[in-house]
């Protein structure tokens, strides 16, 4: 038995979240049915206003409202220090923790020959222009563990090696290929309390 059209359109329509496949998008679709009409409009106004609200802080590539995230305007932050992540999720992550008080830089990606994507892809020369610019002592990579991401990080150092920045890496407790968002917070603080400087192999 097939369900009325309008709730089969809104099956679909959770069905394209990440994550969310056949039973769980009917779960959430017959769920939306009871709640009020009042929450389902507050629902249907925050999804479309993250789209329409919501863009990239000018400086550090996280999600905004405005030019600047909070975090950029923050003028109490250690202007010394740079995180280093993939994705304003990571970022999130480490505000959790508590005990970061620098700033962020989002990258977009991570570098991946096999993948196509490449040092210009996911745009490090605004990352190098802003360590420059912010005068900035310490970068601190806190990417995924995994090959694209060491691949990433020794190409960041590379960039740097040439420079006075000191660039440092979250430690291994990070299980290597574990998605960094899925890392319970007390590892996460664990790794980034034990950041080791990046070196190459000679």
């Amino acid at each position: 038995m097939f369900y009325p059209q309008t709730i089969q359109k809104l099956i679909e329509c959770f069905k394209k979240i990440p994550g969310i496949g056949d039973k769980t998008a009917e779960r959430y679709a017959l769920a939306v049915l009871d709640l009020d009409e009042d929450v389902i409009n507050q629902f249907a106004q925050s999804i479309s206003d993250s789209k329409s609200k919501i863009k990239r802080c000018t400086k550090c590539n996280n999600y905004a409202e405005d030019d600047l995230c909070d975090i950029c305007k923050d003028k109490k932050r250690d202007k010394n220090l740079l995180c280093v992540v993939e994705d304003p999720k990571s970022i999130v992550l480490f505000e959790r923790i508590g005990s970061y008080n620098g700033y962020y830089h989002v990258i977009n990606g991570l570098i991946s020959p096999l993948e196509g994507i490449n040092p210009e892809d996911i745009n490090l020369d605004a990352l190098i222009a802003r360590i420059k610019k912010d005068k900035v002592k310490e970068v601190i990579l806190a990417v995924k563990p995994s090959i694209e991401g060491e691949t990433t990080s020794l190409y960041i150092s590379k960039l740097l090696s040439n420079t006075d920045v000191i660039v440092s890496k979250i430690a291994h407790g990070v299980p290597l290929g574990t998605e960094i968002d899925y890392v319970d917070t007390l590892t996460l603080e664990l790794a980034l309390e034990n950041r080791k400087k990046v070196t190459e192999d000679k």
